[in-house]
């Protein structure tokens, strides 16, 4: 029974809040370490698969913030975190999306911060580093961008009024063959588009076309912690976000479009890699 007038917030406010403080505070260690991003970098799944010791700070600053206000719950880091929880809560975090843009001082990298609930990410905060813009999203509520120094602004997508007006935005992965392959997706695909763009960050990508900045987005294996925030933005942005071929989104295409030309794009995007 309540006993005063001030309204008990529900658990989605509860962690969107909390991410949203967590990634402030660590974007705040992000930007402080870029002029001494170089000093200290290692190698993940190829020599230029890049992580810093920022990153690493980054995330050990984001757990112990998020674990110390809600002990119970379970994370997943991209370097490293990894813990089960036991209240149906679990963090998905990247401490810093874009860490090759952050080495060469490019204002494009994130800190990414998704709550699950039970399975199903019910918040996403993306924070860019480099330019302060704040994306952030509540399943069922909408998406909003908050720039520094104006109020929040709700996120509707694009609507191109056909695939070849539509601005495509995709990313590539780190193997050579890999990216040999999705290179060769791209050479085929520019021709039926407006134009491609490559900002090296998922996380950032999703939310440029959440906020209308490229009509569409695309990217092969993605990891969680790549996508959970940003997915869940576009969504609630109003884009269609699925895989090709009728497979779920990220497994292991990852799509999210304006709705106008989604049809015509999953066709294509299907074809081309089918083809490759």
């Amino acid at each position: 029974m309540m006993t005063s007038g001030t309204p008990v917030p529900d658990l989605s406010t509860e962690l969107l809040e909390l991410a949203r403080a967590t990634a402030e505070e660590a974007a705040a260690l992000v930007g402080a370490g870029r002029s001494r991003a170089a000093e200290q970098v290692d190698t993940k799944s190829s020599p230029v698969d890049v992580v810093t010791a920022v990153d690493t700070a980054s995330e050990e600053l984001i757990v112990r913030r998020l674990l110390e206000a809600r002990p119970d719950d379970g994370v997943l880091g991209e370097e490293g975190a990894s813990r089960t929880g036991t209240s149906g809560v679990r963090w998905v975090v990247d401490p810093i999306d874009g860490t090759v843009n952050f080495l060469y001082g490019l204002p494009a990298y994130a800190v990414s911060i998704a709550g699950e609930v039970d399975g199903r990410t019910e918040v996403g905060v993306v924070l860019n580093v480099g330019t302060g813009e704040l994306f952030t999203a509540v399943r069922g509520r909408g998406a909003w961008l908050t720039a520094p120094g104006a109020a929040a602004m709700q996120l509707h997508g694009s609507s191109p009024a056909s695939l070849e007006q539509t601005l495509v935005a995709t990313g590539f992965g780190y193997r050579v063959e890999q990216r040999r392959a999705q290179g060769a997706v791209v050479a085929q695909l520019l021709p039926e588009v407006r134009d491609i763009r490559r900002w090296g960050c998922a996380s950032l990508d999703l939310c440029a076309a959440a906020a209308g900045r490229v009509d569409a987005y695309y990217e092969l294996d993605l990891k969680p912690w790549d996508h959970a925030a940003g997915a869940l933005i576009a969504a609630e942005a109003g884009l269609v976000v699925t895989g090709t071929g009728g497979r779920p989104f990220a497994e292991p295409m990852a799509v999210a479009v304006a709705d106008s030309v989604a049809e015509p794009l999953l066709a294509l995007l299907d074809r081309l890699h089918a083809a490759g």
